[in-house]
């Protein structure tokens, strides 16, 4: 009796991207598993934005393959990718700061009221946008005052909230988040690690773009490791410490599969720009 292979939610296979004369991807592969946070970092200029840009349909790839649940797909715009079922938390948290939580929820998807009063008047359904809001607040234990309030008079921690519970209502598939506590305390910065968690544990895989080492050993299962526009290493946490993936990232450690870490002096000295 044979396992059954695990079948990688989110693929990517030797995608490339050009912009005139730069290579920002240079036959890029990627993997998510199910249930899974997978934390995506590089250093600046790796290629790292615009590997996740072409996974959430904002830049078409000039070459290669994407694969969702096992079947090839190629989003025409981030809207396209949306209805496919992969939501995504910008840094900006992309909010309608003057509308309240539970308009903000349903932010281009608002529900309409049932008969005439939808179908002729256009008339939106506030009561069921709040339930269907608190509802997913709840499975989250994201606390909030009131879900009439004000997204602009929330805290940097409670905004956070508000975009990864919309994400996670409408995501099928996978949640991208894109530097969650970047402009963030302590305190709240574990808040939303702690929602991150949550997600998690819902079966929702995780895309985790950070440039917080100690938040990304903290909460990631396994780390991408992007440099040069491609993929030079998959590695988790509990193999290698924070020196040694910023060696990796910066080039001066190599990962080969299935083999120990290794560094040379070439490496170390290409990785400070002396070759």
């Amino acid at each position: 009796m044979t396992d059954t292979p695990v079948v990688p939610v989110l693929q990517a296979r030797g995608l490339v991207k050009r912009y005139g004369q730069v290579t920002a991807l240079d036959g890029a592969d990627f993997d998510l598993m199910p249930g899974e946070v997978l934390a995506v970092i590089g250093d600046n200029g790796a290629g790292k934005t615009t590997l996740i840009k072409a996974l959430t349909g904002a830049v078409q790839p000039d070459e290669g393959e994407i694969i969702l649940e096992g079947a090839p797909v190629r989003f025409r715009d981030p809207l396209d990718a949306r209805r496919h079922g992969i939501e995504t938390v910008y840094q900006d948290l992309a909010v309608a700061a003057s509308l309240d939580i539970a308009s903000n929820m349903f932010l281009g998807r608002e529900l309409r009221r049932r008969g005439l009063l939808g179908t002729v008047f256009r008339m939106l359904d506030h009561k069921r946008m709040r339930k269907e809001s608190a509802r997913h607040m709840a499975e989250l234990k994201i606390g909030l005052p009131s879900l009439t309030q004000a997204v602009e008079t929330l805290s940097g921690g409670q905004r956070q909230g508000v975009a990864v519970a919309r994400a996670v209502a409408w995501a099928e598939h996978v949640v991208v988040m894109d530097e969650p506590t970047a402009a963030l305390g302590v305190k709240e910065s574990g808040q939303v690690l702690d929602m991150i968690r949550r997600v998690r544990d819902r079966g929702l895989p995780v895309i985790l773009i950070s440039h917080n080492m100690p938040h990304v050993f903290e909460i990631a299962d396994r780390i991408h490791v992007q440099r040069l526009g491609r993929r030079v290493a998959q590695i988790r946490p509990g193999d290698h410490d924070m020196a040694e993936v910023v060696a990796i990232m910066t080039g001066a450690l190599r990962v080969e599969s299935g083999k120990d870490a290794v560094i040379t002096d070439q490496d170390a000295a290409r990785a400070i720009g002396l070759s």
